[in-house]
């Protein structure tokens, strides 16, 4: 996945129509995912939905390296992003039904999904080096395939007798605290975007070659593997809104350091900090977000987090990070992402504490 923006300019587009590709992928999930997840609430119908979504993801990948006119791509982009978006929700949905009382353990199990990236990130940069950029499209659908014969043992939790009803979705939406919460994730996603759609640009800007690149995601992959399984810890030590503002804040730090240390071994180095960023913010997110979620809503929840980071914040962080690299360059890039995450989280954090006091002061 990290190659598809090399292959959207390797095509010959413009910044402007990368930025449109990428953050329009996101935009479609924002779209997609409460969409797939709310029907799957409302019909109990998870593992048929997952299936479709899977399977659907594959057909449009497949079809990715066959076209080059950009509206046949943008149009490929759209279907791919509208059955890609449920799938991650669904699955995180699942693994919180499946873990029942042990939920603070999710992160232990999604050391699987970071133990599968690290394998094949450096095998995908010298195969890619070696064959060409179009095999990342069909690598990643032969593994999906083999996702969704294993997705299909998934079990959800479907034993809320009510059936979601758009009041309580609206009371959901209307929660300042939840609403808080939406905001600081989709910020977030919006910088993480700018790291998974434009490190590999950036590295090409600076003269740094593919399989270097395979070797950057191997490296940050080991940073994941500590964090995720002591993830219960930190959720016991940090609360759930806690550690997702730490690692808020480390995403910010991680940004402005690309910035300033712009050459390989200085990437490769930050690319450890991987591991106190996007899996601490997903745990705690994840965590947060099954918590707080009303009965029969709990695909619903997942959905919108993901929407949130994945879907609008990505959009933004897509489009946004298209035309500053492709007008200011990187460097610049990463260093005004980073401002933004730091001062968003400071702002943000203090409105989450205040509108906490103001229900304190209600009640009593």
């Amino acid at each position: 996945m990290p190659f598809i923006i090399l292959y959207l300019q390797s095509l010959g587009y413009s910044g402007a129509q990368v930025g449109l590709l990428a953050g329009l992928i996101p935009l479609v999930n924002m779209l997609g995912a409460p969409f797939w997840t709310r029907l799957a609430d409302t019909k109990h119908c998870h593992k048929l939905i997952m299936g479709i979504a899977i399977l659907g993801t594959i057909v449009f990948a497949t079809m990715f390296p066959f076209f080059s006119e950009f509206s046949l791509v943008l149009i490929i982009s759209v279907l791919y992003a509208v059955f890609l978006s449920p799938v991650i929700p669904l699955a995180d949905s699942a693994t919180m039904a499946m873990l029942a009382s042990e939920k603070a353990r999710y992160g232990r199990v999604r050391l699987g999904g970071t133990i599968g990236w690290g394998l094949m990130a450096p095998i995908a940069g010298l195969i890619i080096e070696a064959y060409g950029i179009k095999f990342a499209f069909w690598g990643f659908s032969a593994v999906m395939f083999l996702a969704f014969i294993v997705s299909q043992r998934f079990s959800y939790s479907v034993g809320v007798s009510q059936t979601p009803n758009t009041a309580g979705f609206r009371d959901f939406l209307a929660n300042r605290r939840w609403g808080l919460f939406l905001i600081l994730v989709f910020i977030t996603g919006a910088g993480l975007a700018s790291i998974n759609s434009y490190l590999f640009p950036y590295m090409e800007e600076l003269g740094i070659s593919r399989s270097t690149m395979g070797l950057a995601l191997f490296i940050s992959t080991v940073g994941e593997l500590p964090v995720l399984f002591f993830a219960h810890h930190l959720l016991k030590r940090f609360g759930m809104y806690g550690l997702l503002v730490m690692g808020v804040i480390i995403t910010g730090v991680r940004l402005l350091l690309y910035a300033w240390l712009n050459f390989a071994a200085g990437i490769l180095v930050f690319q450890l900090m991987n591991g106190m960023t996007y899996p601490m913010i997903w745990v705690a997110g994840v965590a947060y977000a099954d918590e707080n979620a009303p009965a029969g809503m709990k695909a619903t929840a997942q959905g919108l987090l993901g929407a949130m980071m994945w879907g609008i914040g990505a959009a933004t962080g897509g489009f946004t990070g298209g035309l500053l690299i492709g007008s200011v360059g990187g460097r610049w890039m990463y260093l005004i992402f980073g401002i933004v995450v730091l001062v968003s989280v400071v702002v943000i954090t203090w409105l989450y504490h205040a509108e906490s006091d103001r229900k304190v002061r209600s009640v009593n």
